[in-house]
């Protein structure tokens, strides 16, 4: 069984980004954890609303595990060495086949450092890391494109829909990114060439990405180590 782990810095990053391609492997059968570095700005009540929300579009998604740090937003900096062992942690858990994280060059800070501390972590630790685009990324150049369907990205609508706390953020545009990203990237002589259906695209960058001759089956050689089991509440 896969075991996929994806970490980000805040609470929404991932399903933004990746939200289909997460669905897609919760519906091969994957393990995915979730593991956000911040649980985010305090409502105006004082309550942490946004760990709720995560678990919500945890459930529409299929994530098995929704894990949080406790590092304060824009105090990354400040946290590192934190972070970094705190990582070292996460990874020991259960260790994964496949991480996905912030890419390295972000507008913001805690993107940024995020990608670094993990990248550092996962080299050591895990078989493949790939890079998912944020709506900060600079220079980001995919060199894998994930194909979804109306369906996966129905899926995608509905976990944005469950962070009600983000009204400074259109969740529609990033559907709409969705339906029109792969435009930039790929040539409309491939586009014209993809199966009936496949519309709506979430791009990502591999920075390493391991393959053993004749284990086709299995994305590395040997099964991983469990992922943290499902919660009664993250049952999709």
């Amino acid at each position: 069984m896969t075991y996929v782990l994806i970490v980000v810095a805040h609470p929404d990053d991932a399903e933004i980004a990746m939200g289909m391609r997460i669905r897609a492997y919760a519906d091969a059968g994957a393990r995915i954890r979730v593991h956000c570095l911040s649980t985010g700005t305090p409502g105006p009540t004082g309550a942490a609303e946004r760990p709720e929300e995560c678990r919500a579009a945890a459930a529409v998604l299929g994530v098995d595990a929704y894990t949080f740090a406790d590092i304060p937003d824009n105090q990354f900096v400040e946290r590192r060495v934190e972070i970094n062992a705190g990582l070292f942690e996460v990874f020991a858990e259960g260790r994964p086949d496949i991480v996905y994280t912030h890419f390295p060059d972000d507008q913001h800070l805690d993107h940024s450092i995020t990608a670094q501390e993990v990248t550092t972590v996962a080299l050591r630790e895990a078989n493949d890391l790939c890079y998912l685009r944020s709506p900060y990324s600079v220079g980001f150049e995919p060199n894998k494109v994930f194909v979804g369907t109306k369906k996966l990205l129905q899926a995608k609508d509905a976990a944005l829909k469950c962070f009600a706390s983000q009204s400074q953020l259109d969740m529609d545009a990033f559907l709409i990114m969705a339906a029109v990203a792969h435009r930039q990237y790929v040539h409309h002589r491939v586009v014209e060439r993809f199966p009936p259906g496949s519309e709506y695209t979430e791009l990502f960058r591999t920075a390493r990405q391991i393959e053993f001759a004749g284990r086709e089956d299995l994305p590395i050689a040997r099964q991983p180590a469990a992922c943290p089991p499902r919660t009664q509440e993250q049952q999709p």
